[in-house]
């Protein structure tokens, strides 16, 4: 898109034309672009970070993250059998190539990012899988349909209807129970 605009001013088209081209209302943000061009040359076609909060954690952070979680904590050392997210916390933070500022929420956001999510039973399994003893052995299930139930946020399944049951109350004690469909 940026590079579309640029050469299109280097064609001869006004900025607002060119705007029109990729999309744009305004040919300010086409201005800007051919103007970091001509000072940077080729890298200014990379779009840089466009606002919001600076990434503090990297992939590499990340992978520090998810390899920390997925090693076994000692007993001894860590004071607990299964990592919960405070208990990773604490031992990426002494670890000695540790995240020091790290915090429980970025934790949590990269393990739920990776795929897993906190069970009843205290502990990460990825969605979908849950661990079950079958003749006296733990194994881990994995459901077929995961994939199906986290795209339907709705909850409708297939055949059902959804609908608004409200309860309409009238000064004179009239009560009407009405259902609408969406």
């Amino acid at each position: 898109m940026r590079a579309k605009a640029i050469l299109a001013v280097a064609l001869g088209a006004d900025y607002t034309s060119a705007a029109q081209l990729v999309g744009l209302r305004c040919g300010d943000t086409v201005s800007k672009w051919v103007s970091r061009f001509n000072v940077e040359g080729l890298a200014a076609l990379q779009p840089r970070h466009g606002g919001g909060a600076v990434v503090q954690y990297s992939e590499p952070e990340k992978q520090r993250i998810l390899s920390e979680f997925q090693r076994q904590p000692e007993r001894q050392k860590e004071g607990t059998a299964t990592w919960s997210v405070a208990t990773l916390q604490r031992a990426l933070r002494q670890a000695p190539d540790g995240l020091t500022q790290i915090s429980t929420y970025t934790i949590w956001q990269v393990l739920k990012e990776a795929g897993y999510s906190w069970q009843k039973s205290r502990s990460w399994l990825k969605t979908g899988q849950v661990k079950r003893i079958r003749k006296g052995k733990l194994v881990v299930v994995t459901d077929p349909d995961t994939v199906a139930k986290k795209t339907d946020r709705t909850r409708l399944h297939s055949g059902t209807e959804a609908r608004l049951e409200c309860v309409v109350r009238r000064r004179g004690g009239t009560i009407w129970h009405c259902s609408l469909p969406w």
